[in-house]
């Protein structure tokens, strides 16, 4: 009887053991059964040359599990660095974008010194144009911000290096994604450091057309807000005139015709508002500065026609 129990006993254990072996590896040096998936190699030089293998051949979750492993249990090695970073390359090789740039951003802020650091910088650029061209918002395993998530990315790469080559950059662009979010005030924020942090910079000129453009833009969702629309007119005169021969100084132009005509016809509303009150020096002096100072715009013909009217009333 005792025989019978102790064969199934063993047997039980060998079918167990066949079907586990996959899992579990009896290692004679140290003794003990181990599981492959947990392991890691002697060295942090090894098991970093065993995971980077396992990248180039593109076995990337594989791949992934071993650079963790390294960082895990050779935190202060210098190839942990080097796992960080190459952990943002698996999420930047599987377009998993904002991923990608929490690793990269994780090399910076764990290990300052690495010196893969100016290369990462440029790599969180390239990630937060890719956001700003419309690249679709990926999340797998992150949280994605709630903001356009150009926007912390452009943040983090002049945080990361305030005075490095994309610093201004960054900022412009950043502005961009405000600006085209239409939220103007956030943007010019953005455009104004620009010009003040970095004032040799060659996007303090564009900036300063967007600071322009953002006031114009404020101007034209409010019919009643006048002194945006007189500071743009300004901003864009002031461009033209600091950047005659800009690329951008034929739009400021154009933005200036704009302005004004927004301008002429305020000030002509505004005559007719008195005249319908019966106030009618007040209207005149309104219609006469259409005249006056918009002479080429169509709310200058109609002022001319409402003055006759005036006059007929005296």
């Amino acid at each position: 009887m005792h025989t019978r129990i102790l064969s199934f006993l063993l047997a039980f254990f060998f079918v167990c053991a066949g079907t586990s072996q996959a899992y579990w590896i009896w290692t004679p040096k140290s003794g003990k059964w181990t599981n492959p998936k947990t392991a890691v190699k002697n060295t942090p030089a090894d098991q970093f040359g065993f995971a980077k293998s396992l990248f180039e051949n593109k076995s990337y979750e594989d791949s992934r599990r071993e650079f963790k492993k390294l960082i895990k249990n050779y935190p202060k090695a210098a190839e942990a660095a080097e796992a960080q970073y190459y952990l943002g390359l698996i999420d930047e090789a599987q377009n998993n974008l904002y991923a990608a740039f929490l690793a990269f951003q994780k090399v910076i802020d764990k290990y300052p010194f690495s010196q893969r650091v100016p290369e990462i910088i440029s790599k969180q650029y390239h990630i937060g144009e890719l956001f700003m061209a419309g690249a679709k918002h990926k999340a797998f395993g992150v949280d994605m911000p709630i903001e356009h998530p150009a926007l912390s990315v452009f943040e983090k790469v002049a945080e990361n290096a305030p005075y490095g080559p994309l610093a201004a950059k960054a900022r412009y662009k950043r502005g961009l994604v405000f600006k085209n979010q239409s939220q103007f005030f956030e943007a010019e924020e953005e455009f104004e450091r620009v010009i003040k942090n970095y004032p040799d910079s060659e996007w303090v000129e564009p900036s300063k057309f967007q600071l322009a453009a953002c006031r114009a833009a404020v101007a034209r969702s409010s019919d009643y807000d006048q002194v945006a629309t007189a500071e743009a007119k300004r901003k864009f005169e002031k461009f033209v005139e600091d950047h005659p021969d800009a690329v951008l100084s034929e739009d400021a132009q154009k933005q200036i015709k704009e302005l004004a005509l927004k301008e002429a016809e305020s000030q002509f509303n505004t005559g007719r508002f008195y005249e319908k009150q019966k106030a009618f020096d007040a209207a005149r002096v309104y219609y006469e500065g259409v005249i006056d100072n918009y002479p080429d715009t169509p709310w200058a013909s109609l002022a001319m026609e409402r003055l006759e009217i005036l006059e007929k009333k005296k």
